[in-house]
């Protein structure tokens, strides 16, 4: 997918993914990677990976005056889950492949 994140913005709420790995390589602008280690600027040209299954949730922030471009690839696996570290929240799967939203503790929201 191509991302646009505007100045001030962020790319998601901070996640990780159970079963799909994820890369995002940065096109244009400047983008603040934060994880559970800290911060790392990404600049046009550069890129990160999250390999599925490690807990350590990541998203991508425009502290600039403008816009930034990153390509996000990823995979499409059934039975993924989403987590989201800082918030009581996470996106599961129905055995039919339905998503659904969860607290942490799997009760359905």
């Amino acid at each position: 997918n191509l991302e646009i994140v505007q100045p001030g913005c962020e790319s998601a709420l901070r996640h990780w993914h159970s079963k799909s790995d994820e890369l995002v390589y940065v096109l244009e602008g400047k983008l603040t990677l934060v994880t559970d280690e800290g911060e790392l600027v990404l600049s046009a040209g550069t890129c990160a990976g999250f390999k599925a299954g490690v807990e350590n949730g990541h998203h991508l922030v425009n502290r600039t005056s403008k816009p930034a471009k990153y390509l996000a690839i990823g995979t499409r696996i059934d039975g993924d889950e989403v987590h989201y570290p800082d918030d009581d929240f996470c996106w599961r799967q129905d055995e039919d492949g339905s998503w659904y939203a969860a607290r942490r503790d799997g009760t359905r929201l």
